[in-house]
């Protein structure tokens, strides 16, 4: 769950240190005095984009560090071990976005991609915007909330994966009809191409090789010219270095037994003695070795210049064409593959069984999903004041398949406009949707794996008795895992475990926000102020008591 939150010059927010307590908590406040705002710095913690705007005017830069506990999550501490970001059962988040709009991440103080707070961020929160029942207008939004209800979401990647194989293989095989003249006259070409370089059976640490053998063959007469003439002065003529060190070596050893400071000198002496004695041994052995061989030359010569003959015909390198034979021969493999038409309509109907077979998967989990879902979601709308109404779950067959599945997922409503069941945007009015939308919200988060929900004024549209409803389902979900709601309504906050005020202020020509925890006297006054409006009067505060007496 959410322990603490720190924001530093993000909007109108100069600096927050907040500390997060279980159950359901209400933010409220006046309206433009940036409740939304504590939402927004979480989200860019949590990995959604963020950019120069963020900033506070004057600042040169933002910067949001969420602290959760995850003791209790050991999906997350594998996915932290896995990259190298373990913690102590404690997880930071930290964002930081510059004044030119760059932004850079971390996860436990080290540096992360937001790709990764995105990752880890889907075990620990579940933001619910107050826009959501637009969202669920469209039908892959429908289809996206039914399938993660189920659990289906590994099904549905698998479904969408067999999918375009399936259509990969049906556009081959339609080139490969199409085009079938044109791809044997490319093959044929291929073939005689990869045989030539196969012939050659040329590689590119070969070149390396010809080049160093051929400069040695290219100039054997002036290496064992070399070669003589250095045995010559060190060790064959009269006047050899060898016999000179020798000599010298000799005189020093008998000298310093007359005086010892002689002693590494002559030492130094011999070691040069031995190295050059060694040096002499390894000039013999060469010359010994070395010789004059035209014929090898020529072989090698031949060699080299097909090569560079093939080299030149192709416009590579001598050593691009082991690679450029590699590209032919996959390239003739998928041709050989292409033009067998009927093993190509052997692997497009094996794909398409594949496909139907996971998508059948899909379909089954989402009809048992749907029929239940659709009944458990009726029943909260009737909590809803929404009595006369039905929600249900119709699965529309989609012809031959499509990257979902077998079907599009589309909400209905019965009962508010009649008995026949009608697409959710068609039948519901904008107060009714905000209600349907709460009523499904409330049934996924329960379903829910992840320990913090948060509802930014989801409540909208909704008053009276219902929202007293809204707030009793909220703090339902309160009691079994950790709950924040932005609201402009008493009825909500009243249900709340606890309560912050947001509020707004000018300092020194500066507007800023800032959150206030309420105690018991704070929070009738704040509610008081949400009923009342501008004057609050001693009958608004009674009538605060009453809705808080639950709770306080």
């Amino acid at each position: 769950m959410l322990r603490h939150l720190t924001i530093r010059d993000f909007v109108i927010v100069d600096r927050l240190e907040l500390e997060f307590s279980t159950g359901f908590g209400a933010l409220t406040g006046e309206t433009g005095a940036g409740k939304s705002i504590l939402i927004d710095a979480l989200a860019l913690a949590l990995g959604e984009r963020g950019d120069a705007g963020v900033v506070r005017s004057g600042c040169d830069k933002a910067e949001v560090a969420a602290t959760f506990d995850v003791a209790a999550l050991p999906q997350v501490g594998e996915w932290l071990l896995a990259n190298d970001l373990e913690g102590d059962g404690e997880l930071l988040l930290r964002r930081v976005v510059d004044a030119g709009g760059r932004s850079r991440a971390y996860i436990n103080g080290s540096s992360a991609t937001v790709q990764q707070l995105r990752e880890v961020s889907e075990w620990l929160v579940d933001i619910h915007g107050q826009h959501a029942h637009q969202s669920l207008l469209r039908a892959d939004a429908q289809r996206q909330l039914l399938d993660a209800h189920a659990g289906l979401g590994a099904q549905a990647s698998l479904v969408g994966v067999a999918f375009r194989a399936w259509r990969e293989l049906e556009q081959l095989l339609r080139t490969a009809s199409e085009g079938a003249d044109a791809l044997i006259r490319e093959r044929e070409q291929l073939e005689w191409q990869v045989r030539e370089l196969e012939t050659l059976s040329f590689s590119a640490n070969e070149w390396v090789e010809l080049e160093v053998e051929h400069r040695r063959l290219g100039h054997a007469a002036s290496l064992i010219e070399g070669a003589q003439f250095a045995l010559a002065v060190l060790a064959d003529d009269d006047a050899a270095c060898e016999r000179q060190v020798d000599s010298v070596a000799s005189r020093l050893d008998s000298l310093s037994e007359y005086d010892p400071a002689l002693q590494e000198v002559a030492a130094l002496v011999q070691s040069v003695q031995a190295e050059l004695s060694e040096a002499v041994s390894t000039l013999r052995r060469y010359t010994d070795r070395v010789d004059l061989d035209p014929a090898r030359l020529a072989e090698i010569d031949r060699r080299m210049e097909a090569v560079l003959g093939a080299a030149r015909k192709y416009r590579v390198q001598p050593d691009g064409l082991p690679g450029l034979l590699e590209g032919w021969q996959q390239r003739l493999a998928v041709l050989d593959a292409s033009t067998d038409l009927a093993g190509l309509e052997t692997r497009v109907a094996a794909a398409r069984d594949e496909f139907m077979a996971q998508a059948k998967l899909l379909s089954t989990g989402r009809q048992q999903t749907a029929t239940v879902m659709g009944q458990a979601v009726s029943k909260i709308m009737h909590q809803l004041a929404l009595s006369s109404g039905r929600f249900e779950v119709a699965l529309l067959p989609v012809e031959s398949g499509a990257v979902y599945g077998l079907e599009q997922v589309e909400f209905r409503i019965a009962g508010l406009a009649g008995n026949e069941a009608k697409p959710m945007a068609k039948v519901a009015s904008g107060g009714e949707l905000s209600r349907i939308s709460l009523a499904i919200q409330v049934l996924t988060s329960r379903s829910a794996s992840v320990p913090t929900l948060i509802f930014d004024e989801v409540d909208v549209g909704i008053g009276g008795g219902v929202a007293e409803i809204v707030g009793r389902l909220l703090r339902e979900l309160g009691s079994e895992r950790q709950v924040l709601c932005v609201t402009h309504l008493p009825q909500v906050a009243a249900q709340a475990n606890w309560q912050w005020q947001v509020s707004k202020a000018t300092r020194d020509g500066v507007t800023l926000s800032a959150i206030q925890a309420l105690n018991d006297d704070g929070r009738v006054q704040e509610i008081a102020r949400m009923l009342g409006g501008v004057e609050i009067t001693d009958i608004t505060r009674q009538h605060a008591r009453e809705l808080l007496r639950p709770t306080v």
